[in-house]
């Protein structure tokens, strides 16, 4: 195992940032955002530099009740080819439900939603991690996730759970120690207790984030400063085991470079007072080399998967599969679509996951097309949480704007007349299959058709 360091996640709105910023071992970027044909200038130079690039992915939903699909594997390996990744990651849940498994209409989740703990699951997300190691050209690693809700009848703990998956599939594990904050928070989880139970053995490298607390429950932003808290756990985790790599990960509100610095700055404290302290019993008996990049002997390497004949274990999980995704399509459902609330979930907890959602979609929305907010206004936010009632994410979120603008077109808004008709034309102009072009015959085609939406 390549030994990172300490990271920090790429985004584009920090590029030049990130590039500028000493002591930057290595970076990671979300994989769904890198076109293979279009690398961002600012990765390519980070490369360059020998600086690794870790592709993040966030879409395969590996703890869905469906196998994963191979399309979208295909594109996660091209993306590491691309980026001479010497690993890829991706995360512990699930992000779509329905389909032929269920015979219902298939939902997208547009968030990561838990997975919960029982046989049934990992049953299933064992064969799925199975698949994609298959598919991938270099290690892969999962990441546990924070979550606003629990399921009923859970059967182990977080540590318990990694621990199977780790141990049967010898798949390695990307630690988010704000996440076990966030479960901390909102299930009572205690983060000492899971990262007792973790196999630390299995390792790839560590997640800080910070997050905000609204009505007792913590939302995990990746757009606030990380907490004391979450560094504690942080040393808490390094006095078990050496990290391989520390990554600070800030999505949005992002501060002037001095404060991002010191942030890098105070995890690397973090992890120094962890390493200080790592003589007790809890302590790694793992080697405890330098916090910089380069190849170290580090912690061992996880456990060898047991053998299981790929035929009996897909025959093996099927009827699994489809209690599972009976079950999740049900919850997702009542997130989304706004169906009873299934048998034992927690009603508040389900109002403030599925709030949240809609807030994420509004803001994806608003971030695929900008226009939208700016023709709208104020009446953005509420006119688009009004739609997305009853109406869940099917079609992606470029389809969603489309919809949406749709939907508002034919209750005659927005009010004001002109702002209308600018709406209408940007409608117009991204509702065909590609954008027309600006010829003579296509201004004439395109007047035509506005007449006649006027009919």
């Amino acid at each position: 195992m390549v030994r990172l360091g300490t990271g920090i996640g790429w985004r584009p709105e920090i590029a030049g940032v990130v590039e500028a910023m000493p002591g930057v071992d290595w970076v990671e970027a979300v994989a769904e955002n890198v076109c293979p044909g279009h690398v961002p200038g600012s990765l390519l130079r980070l490369r360059e530099r020998g600086v690794t690039v870790v592709p993040h992915g966030v879409s395969l939903g590996l703890g869905g009740a469906e196998r994963p699909d191979a399309g979208r594997l295909a594109a996660l390996a091209e993306r590491v080819r691309v980026l001479e990744a010497p690993l890829v990651t991706e995360h512990i849940a699930f992000v779509r439900a329905g389909g032929p498994l269920t015979a219902s209409p298939r939902l997208e989740a547009g968030h990561l939603l838990p997975v919960p703990r029982t046989r049934d699951a990992l049953d299933v997300l064992c064969e799925n991690v199975r698949v994609a190691q298959d598919a991938l050209p270099v290690p892969l690693a999962v990441e546990n996730i924070a979550a606003l809700l629990s399921w009923p009848g859970e059967e182990m703990t977080e540590g318990q759970f990694l621990y199977e998956l780790a141990d049967r599939t010898g798949v390695r594990l990307l630690i988010d120690v704000a996440n076990l904050h966030t479960n901390h928070v909102n299930r009572g989880e205690d983060p000492a207790e899971a990262l007792r139970d973790l196999p630390l053995e299995a390792l790839a490298y560590v997640h800080v984030a910070g997050g905000f607390v609204r009505d007792g429950v913590w939302h995990d932003s990746h757009a606030h400063p990380v907490p004391p808290v979450v560094l504690d756990i942080l040393t808490d985790l390094a006095s078990r085991v050496a990290p391989p790599g520390v990554l600070l990960e800030r999505d949005e509100n992002f501060p002037p470079p001095g404060e991002l610095a010191a942030e890098m700055d105070a995890i690397r404290a973090a992890v120094t007072r962890g390493r200080d302290a790592g003589t007790g019993p809890g302590a790694s008996r793992g080697s405890r080399s330098d916090d910089g990049p380069g190849t170290a002997p580090g912690p061992s390497s996880p456990p060898a998967p047991r053998p299981v004949p790929r035929e009996a274990a897909e025959e093996a999980t099927d009827p699994a599969r489809r209690r599972l995704g009976l079950a999740q399509t049900s919850l997702l459902s009542a997130l989304v679509a706004g169906t009873p609330v299934p048998e034992g979930f927690d009603r508040m907890r389900i109002g403030v996951q599925a709030r949240a959602l809609a807030a994420k979609r509004a803001d994806v929305v608003a971030k695929v097309a900008p226009e939208l907010p700016a023709l709208l206004g104020e009446e953005y936010r509420p006119a688009f949480l009004a739609y997305a009632q009853g109406r869940p994410l099917t079609g992606g979120y470029r389809r969603d704007a489309l919809d949406f603008a749709e939907a508002l077109l034919r209750d005659g808004r927005p009010g004001d007349a002109r702002a209308r008709h600018r709406l209408r034309e940007w409608w117009l102009d991204r509702s065909g299959p590609a954008p027309r072009p600006r010829t003579p015959a296509a201004r004439l085609a395109r007047t035509a058709r506005r007449v006649l939406s006027r009919r």
